[in-house]
């Protein structure tokens, strides 16, 4: 440990003599938090041996999530739901540093005028996101934090926002740059905020100021955040602003904390509509910049269109070094029509290969409701008797299959898990492997074990589901389910 140690220390001191950087501008907690005595080894990472999906603790690992909300840290149910989340074999969650919820805290210190003033903390707001840290490091639990929620900063929430000129003491609408109003939704980037940085579209020089204020934030993010390996960034929430912001902001993070395993990307709104989306693309080909990609906003797709778009933004991730791809926010809910729920897109996402998948919170997703539970536990049984990481989508191998009723990921001879996510009947291709498969079902909507039936491979045999409501089937060698 002394010997990691001395070597965090001198990649610290050989990155600060490159750059010429002056350590005073460095702040003291950022100091102390470049210095954690972190074992690379323990550190979330790409799987050495599969870089689709991640690794911690030296061990691959499937990261599978469910919260009733995005800023878990602001919750008086935190570590209620963190324990029914690891209860379950949950092991990944979102975390936003948003603070518009009602009864949220922001991280500024509050005068007694109702003022906020940006240049003190409110200790209380860090406090509490310093346990969330402490308590999902207890439970092998990652989080990936998200630094700029859009929604925050627009409409009515601006209103109560300390960034807002109005509501602080540290600058006005003529010396921010910013207005006191923006009433249109965030998708349209008519929000000075996100332009800090000269060059972009809306800048202007009184922003520095502004963005002076948002290093500080980040810094202060990160004097917690980094003296924990279970961490991963993501810049904005579903962003539209030019991608200059992001970069910006994730070669921030990584310069500050002086050492190399820091995984940081951005979310891109159009990720929907991948093919088109210029960003998403940037995102997908620019792995020095994005050291993994989160793909969430595809989920707004529905059936065989929601898998044909994974599939291809997978494609396009071939094409360059390999990285995993995160599903942090699964849209709709359990009482979503047809094949348009949550539960059968999280099915989807993990078949599909991404390597960390996660309801989003109620209204717009399941949060950690029932069916949520359930559908984490079919995956985990799933993984008892193979991994995903050792399987590919095989949708080749599937015979008289209409759209959207069967989806196959397999190490071809091995293992087959089929995905039905309403009812169906399929053929599944086994000629070239003349051998006897034992496989069983496992319920999407209970989580459990179903019945069990025998194939007999050198042909193409025929499954099918016993109702509409969702199923796995996992095949394999008998002695995989022992």
């Amino acid at each position: 440990m002394r010997l990691i140690a001395s070597a965090h220390i001198l990649t610290f001191l050989v990155f600060f003599l490159a750059c010429q950087s002056d350590p005073s501008e460095i702040s003291e907690d950022i100091k102390k938090a470049q210095f954690a005595n972190i074992d690379e080894n323990l550190v979330i990472r790409p799987y050495i041996e599969n870089p689709r999906y991640w690794q911690y603790q030296g061990e691959p690992v499937l990261l599978l999530g469910a919260t009733n909300n995005d800023n878990l840290f602001q919750s008086a149910d935190m570590k209620e739901q963190l324990d029914v989340l690891a209860s379950i074999g949950g092991n990944y969650i979102r975390n936003t540093m948003s603070s518009r919820d009602e009864g949220d805290i922001w991280p500024f210190h509050k005068q007694a005028d109702g003022l906020y003033d940006l240049e003190k903390w409110n200790d209380q707001y860090w406090k509490q996101f310093e346990e969330l840290l402490k308590l999902t490091a207890e439970r092998n639990i990652i989080v990936q934090i998200e630094v700029w929620d859009r929604f925050d900063f627009s409409q009515d929430f601006w209103q109560t926002n300390p960034f807002n000129p109005k509501n602080n003491i540290n600058y006005s609408v003529s010396s921010g740059g910013m207005a006191d109003e923006y009433p249109h939704h965030p998708g349209g980037d008519l929000q000075t905020f996100f332009h800090s940085l000269e060059g972009m579209p809306r800048y202007k020089p009184e922003l520095d100021r502004i963005r002076a204020y948002q290093e500080k934030f980040v810094k202060k993010m990160l004097s917690y955040s980094l003296n924990y390996g279970h961490v991963l960034y993501c810049i904005n929430n579903e962003t539209n602003t030019p991608v200059e912001w992001g970069k910006y902001w994730i070669n921030f993070i990584k310069n500050e904390a002086g050492r190399g395993l820091i995984y940081a990307t951005d979310m891109f709104d159009r990720f929907l509509e991948s093919q088109s989306c210029e960003s998403c693309q940037e995102a997908l080909l620019s792995p020095d910049e994005y050291a993994f990609v989160d793909a969430s906003q595809l989920n707004w797709n529905v059936g065989q269109e929601h898998w044909d778009n994974l599939r291809w933004v997978m494609g396009q991730r071939e094409k360059m070094s390999l990285r995993p791809v995160n599903s942090v926010k699964v849209y709709g809910k359990a009482a979503s029509p047809g094949s348009n729920g949550g539960v059968q897109r999280f099915s989807r996402d993990v078949m599909g290969g991404f390597a960390a998948v996660r309801f989003h919170r109620p209204n717009t997703g399941n949060g950690l409701n029932e069916s949520a539970i359930a559908a984490i536990k079919a995956v985990r049984k799933i993984e008892t008797v193979s991994h995903f990481w050792s399987m590919e989508p095989k949708q080749e191998l599937l015979r008289e299959r209409e759209s959207n009723e069967a989806y196959l990921t397999a190490k071809e001879g091995e293992t087959y898990v089929l995905l039905f996510p309403g009812g169906g009947s399929v053929q599944l291709d086994l000629s070239s492997h003349p051998k006897t498969f034992y496989g069983r079902w496992i319920s999407i909507a209970t989580g459990e074990w179903g019945g069990e039936f025998e194939l007999q491979g050198g042909q193409s045999q025929q499954i099918s589901t016993s109702d509409s409501k969702g199923w796995f089937a996992v095949i394999s060698d008998r002695d995989s389910f022992e």
